[in-house]
């Protein structure tokens, strides 16, 4: 457990929680005052309005006050030492500023792009993203293949390139299935099996986000909803058709990961553990725990719906009475 003391170089500020009382907290240089704000009004189910957080250079406390302040010291260095929480919100926010100028092979091929024409409306990003990578490594100074038997290098391009478009997702459903119809029989001398299994095996990697730690795993969650948002905006502003899970006004975090656990990425992780049984607690039962917290958070979301709507109808016919 960290310390005020530690290598982290933390800083103390205190809590003002008002009638002249202060709570003194010692957050690492991960943390803002309001990402500690925010862990002690969840953890305490204080209310957050009332309460702001001052930054002083020092105070006399009770020793009751000391020991509230090392629990607190010891929470928040670990908190923050474990997720780097603002080092992540800094990143994922400029992931988003880069997001407003890409979007998904969908878009480009309904709304007829230069990448959509080029390549013949066949999986447009991820064959601008093949193109890409050998135009980069063709330059002297990148080039990692110069060393390489001419007969290897056509071997590897292939492979790279096979794998770069296994990534598109309109194309989930047909490598699935043709990894179904080899895993009873699968055969790892067989060119074949192996291929489609490393097309597998770069799918579960592309989308493996819900299988890393919640605190890890949600702010990329946030990070692609807004692009899904952005692109069903633009969509929408141009007349072409829109995907409803990128429908800002149709999904929600919670329902839009629920379907995705469920359907995408659970079974497909469950079909690569018949092969490699190993996989079955570090990935696939991360999988199983996520879909179950969303699907806690989404009865939570139902039920406060529910008594927004009973309370909306109730105001409605006593307004009607009067």
């Amino acid at each position: 457990m960290g310390s005020a003391s530690s290598t982290h170089r933390s800083k103390a500020i205190f809590l003002d929680i008002g009638e002249s009382r202060t709570q003194k907290v010692i957050f690492s240089k991960y943390c803002s005052p309001s990402d500690i704000r925010e862990l002690l009004c969840s953890t305490t189910g204080l209310a957050r309005s009332p309460y702001r957080v001052v930054a002083l250079t020092g105070a006399q406390l009770s020793e009751k006050d000391e020991v509230f302040q090392n629990v607190l010291a010891q929470v928040a260095e670990q908190f923050s030492r474990a997720f780097k929480i603002n080092e992540l919100k800094s990143e994922v926010t400029n992931r988003l500023s880069i997001l407003e100028k890409r979007v998904e092979c969908t878009y480009q091929i309904n709304a007829r792009t230069e990448l959509a024409v080029r390549y013949n409306d066949i999986s447009p990003l991820e064959n601008h993203h093949c193109a890409f990578t050998f135009q980069i490594s063709s330059q002297p100074e990148s080039n990692i293949f110069s060393n390489m038997d001419p007969e290897i290098f056509k071997q590897a391009r292939q492979g790279i390139i096979n794998l770069i478009l296994a990534t598109d997702m309109a194309r989930h459903g047909e490598i699935l299935d043709s990894f179904k119809q080899k895993i009873d029989n699968f055969d790892f001398s067989n060119e074949e099996d192996v291929t489609c299994l490393k097309m597998i095996l770069i799918k579960c990697c592309d989308i493996s986000n819900e299988v890393r730690p919640m605190e890890v795993a949600e702010p990329w969650v946030d990070c692609l909803l807004q692009e899904y948002f952005m692109q069903s905006d633009r969509e929408k502003a141009e007349g072409l058709p829109t995907a409803p899970f990128m429908d800002r006004e149709k999904v929600t975090k919670v329902t839009a990961q629920i379907g995705f656990i469920k359907f995408v990425l659970t079974p497909m992780f469950e079909l690569v553990a018949k092969l490699f049984p190993q996989i079955e607690e570090p990935l696939v039962q991360p999988l199983r725990e996520s879909r179950d917290r969303y699907e806690e958070l989404k009865q939570i979301d139902d039920a406060t719906n529910e008594i927004h709507k009973n309370k909306n109808e109730s105001l409605s016919i006593g307004g009607k009475k009067k």
